[in-house]
């Protein structure tokens, strides 16, 4: 079990925003749904999953004929309208096809692609980081509607709860429109602190609403955090990939970065942290361990606990980037390192951006040691978030609707990511690899050997399409041959269009001895 104990809550703090209890009549707001509905979604989706995973492990190959509606129902324990509803949304997305009186089949181009298997040595010394310029231009697709949207990582709007936010933000405005108006206080609304504070309480984090900063964004969390611990000329320990924005705020504080490799499977290793901790002087770690951007690695507990020790060893604190992490796909959160902290060294810093509003740009940060001099730089960097937002979250967590939210999301994301994977193998040349996260909501693609990613992005986004090209995600050329492709939660025609397109694009943007 994680070493901090569980705390029992704060007098005056529902529990109810981590449970999956009674969300009632508001919780189907959010979703559109019923419970009994989310039921029937979670049997015809296991049905896809099972599917997929047997065409991409080759157990199903193109052209095979796939179990009848009643052996999967028997062999799967389900109904036969519910194996009918998951082949058709298979057939929908141009997986499997259906011929007259012959039943189900695998479509022909639908297979498994490998997982990227790439693992960089250990650098030789810290880099200053010189990717602005082309991170800036990454970060043009934000929030234009024009693109084909796998450049960010967003859910799409039909997927946020804007019916149940509305609401609850006019229910504020009628009760506390004078408050609303006003400054909030530099930490954030008291009510939302003791929410999220309750939320990490129940994953056996010891927080209290003192222990919580509000920031704008995680982005915020990240640059606070930086700045409480580092001074220009400092060494910054990263995983390789990492966030890109990330990078902008290590180029923008003059900090140097010094990259531990993170692999898909196994996440960090902790003796590619030893070897860096032995050679160099590191003021700082950043890691997100689970769900990495873009990798979307999941580094194992034993490996944090490990890392933990050897950092508290030398008294270097950790910024954890935890934005990912309700979105497992799996049956439980992963652990964070915050969880397994005793000693104080861990900031966790995360936001609702990835699940319930982009726009209230609402992250936090949990400071532990740091949290005076983090609040002092909150106070002098924007003085406090938006007011009238922070009401409107606490009183979303408040009601329990957070819950089924992330259910719908995690439900949706794996779905889509299922349906993408399977058409990369279609319509991308051969040669490439695609990860297979069990959380989060992007895919690090793997082009073949003297593909230009770079190029292939300026093409995608003549092509009307948004990417992000692996050499944003580090600070060497270690990654020019990747791409990072974000999920919205959607699957639709426009979606495997796009794919078809980059795919045709990726085979035009081959280079030297390898391009054909």
């Amino acid at each position: 079990m994680p070493a901090r104990s569980f705390a029992a809550p704060a007098p005056g703090i529902n529990p109810a925003p981590c449970m999956d209890g009674d969300a009632g009549s508001d919780a189907s707001a959010v979703t559109g749904s019923t419970p009994a509905a989310d039921a029937a979604a979670f049997h015809y989706h296991r049905v896809e999953r099972h599917v997929t995973d047997m065409i991409q492990s080759g157990r199903f190959r193109p052209g095979d004929r796939l179990p009848s509606l009643r052996g999967l129902s028997t062999s799967m324990g389900l109904s036969i309208a519910t194996v009918g509803h998951a082949y058709l949304e298979l057939e929908r997305k141009g997986i499997i096809e259906a011929r007259p009186r012959s039943g189900y089949f695998v479509r022909q181009g639908m297979r498994g692609l490998p997982v990227p298997q790439a693992r960089p040595a250990p650098p030789t010394g810290p880099r200053e980081v010189n990717r602005a310029r082309l991170i800036s231009t990454v970060l043009e697709a934000v929030g234009n509607r024009d693109l084909v949207p796998f450049g960010v990582l967003c859910p799409d709007e039909t997927l946020l709860p804007g019916r149940a936010l509305g609401r609850i933000l006019s229910e504020v405005m009628r009760s506390r429109a004078g408050e609303a108006a006003a400054y909030a206080t530099i930490p954030g609304d008291l009510e939302l602190r003791r929410q999220i504070a309750w939320r990490h309480r129940e994953c056996g984090v010891g927080a209290g609403p003192d222990d919580i900063l509000i920031t704008n964004g995680a982005v915020e969390a990240l640059y606070i955090a930086l700045r409480c611990l580092t001074r220009p000329g400092d060494i910054v320990m990263i995983q390789s990939p990492t966030y890109y924005c990330f990078l902008q705020l290590i180029e923008s504080l003059g900090l140097r970065a010094i990259e531990v490799p993170s692999t898909p499977e196994a996440g960090v290793d902790p003796r590619d942290v030893r070897h860096i901790l032995d050679r160099h002087r590191v003021a700082a770690c950043a890691f997100s361990p689970n769900f990495n951007n873009p990798d979307g690695s999941l580094t194992p507990d034993d490996a944090k606990r490990e890392i933990l020790d050897m950092l508290a060893g030398r008294g270097i604190h950790l910024i954890e980037d935890d934005v990912s992490t309700d979105l497992h796909y799996g049956p439980s959160r992963p652990s964070t390192f915050l969880q397994w902290d005793v000693h104080g060294l861990v900031t966790l810093c995360s936001s609702f951006s990835k699940t319930v509003a982009p726009g209230f740009r609402m992250g936090w940060m949990v400071t532990g040691r740091i949290g005076e001099r983090a609040r002092e730089i909150k106070a002098t960097t924007n003085v406090c978030g938006a007011t009238l937002t922070q009401f409107a979250m606490a009183e979303y967590l408040r009601q329990g609707l957070f819950e089924r939210q992330l259910r719908r999301l995690r439900t949706a994301f794996s779905r889509q990511m299922q349906a993408m994977r399977m058409h990369l193998a279609d319509c991308f040349p051969p040669g490439t690899g695609v990860t297979r996260p069990e959380g989060g909501g992007v895919l690090w693609v793997e082009l073949p050997p003297g593909t230009d990613g770079v190029e292939l992005f300026f093409r995608a986004r003549q092509a009307g399409i948004s990417v992000a090209p692996g050499a944003v995600f580090s600070t060497q050329e270690k990654f020019a041959n990747y791409l990072r492709l974000g999920c919205n939660g959607l699957w639709n025609e426009r979606m495997a269009e796009g794919l078809r397109t980059l795919g045709r694009l990726a085979g035009e943007c081959r280079t030297g001895a390898g391009a054909g």
